[in-house]
């Protein structure tokens, strides 16, 4: 059985320099999908990968992670889109980095794809009608 999980990974700056993905999809057989990364030297890093895989090669690579040192919590912030509010102005189009905010050139019509959203919230932020928010 297949499954897809959304985590944040927070890396100790001694693990910085170690190959984490490689492992994760050679050893483990996942799909690794990094969403969002962010690495400071001689501090810490923080990851946000989207896995996929067989449920147990999934725990297993969960498992491998948190046995070397890496905090992994589930991705739970969401954006909720509110379709009343939005005017379809496309300022979101422009600053989503996945692709989750589109437009149908056809009819200027913006569409969400909650699937592709890492919830980074920059929408959020420069949206003029307040169409989004973040969901904890």
């Amino acid at each position: 059985m297949m499954e897809k999980k959304k985590l944040v990974l927070t890396f100790p700056h001694d693990l910085l320099d170690k190959p984490i993905t490689y492992h994760l999809i050679k050893d483990y057989d996942l799909i690794v999908n990094i969403l969002k990364a962010k690495i400071t030297p001689k501090e810490e890093g923080v990851l946000v990968l989207e896995v996929s895989g067989k449920k147990t090669s999934v725990a297993q690579g969960i498992a491998y992670l948190k046995n070397i040192g890496i905090a992994v919590e589930p991705l739970i912030k969401d954006i909720k889109w509110d379709k009343d509010k939005c005017t379809h102005c496309t300022a979101c189009v422009s600053v989503c980095p996945t692709d989750a905010f589109t437009v149908i050139r056809e009819t200027m019509q913006v569409v969400f794809d909650r699937d592709k959203c890492i919830a980074c919230g920059l929408c959020v932020s420069l949206c003029p009608y307040h169409a989004m928010e973040i969901i904890l």
